[in-house]
């Protein structure tokens, strides 16, 4: 089928719903007949553009995977300062957990929700070194050796899951200066923390 504009708005009509139904009752109990009366949709529409509710899952976790990384170019692609990009990178990161809907997921969908982090895990790792690429190259001059950029973006991003899984006790209002903490000790050895 070839896609067009109202094609996409109910295509994205049933991703938002799908998301609405797996946030209330779960993946496993996922029901099309909830997802097309959300999306304002016959049934007969819903399987013009999905075989079936795994069809709808995984399109839906690659529409969210998809949005994660359009988002994060659009914030910090046109960056051009080295510091100023990785400041964005890290309001970026702050905003996602701030306003995403993971730990949610996680609760009410935490296979689903797992595997979804696994599935984009990897990809994730790749975008985070092209959006981190002028960082990275000016990190390398300046301490004139060449990082292991895929490990300190993979750092990077088990932190971020970690605090979606076994979030900060006082709130999550110091991620940003924990992961400049980490970024600094990777990059100018040892920024040693005083136990509390």
């Amino acid at each position: 089928m070839k896609p067009n504009r109202r094609s996409e708005e109910t295509i994205s009509s049933i991703l938002d719903a799908t998301e609405q139904v797996v946030l209330r009752s779960g993946a496993d109990r996922i029901s099309i007949l909830d997802v097309c009366k959300l999306a304002g949709i016959s049934r007969g529409t819903f399987y013009r553009y999905f075989s079936s509710q795994e069809d709808l899952l995984d399109t839906f976790s690659r529409h969210k995977r998809d949005n994660f990384h359009r988002v994060l170019m659009e914030t910090v692609g046109t960056v051009e300062d080295p510091e100023a990009r990785l400041e964005g990178l890290i309001a970026f990161i702050d905003d996602y957990l701030t306003e995403s809907r993971a730990r949610r997921l996680l609760v009410v969908a935490p296979d689903y929700a797992l595997s979804f982090f696994r599935r984009i895990f990897h990809d994730s790792i790749l975008r985070f070194q092209d959006a981190l690429e002028i960082v990275f190259d000016d990190w390398d001059e300046r301490l004139g050796v060449k990082l292991d950029r895929e490990l300190v973006c993979e750092l990077i991003i088990r932190y971020v899951l970690s605090e979606i899984l076994v979030p900060e006790d006082g709130g999550r209002r110091l991620l940003p200066a924990r992961v400049k903490r980490l970024v600094a000790s990777l990059t100018m050895g040892s920024t040693a923390r005083t136990r509390r």
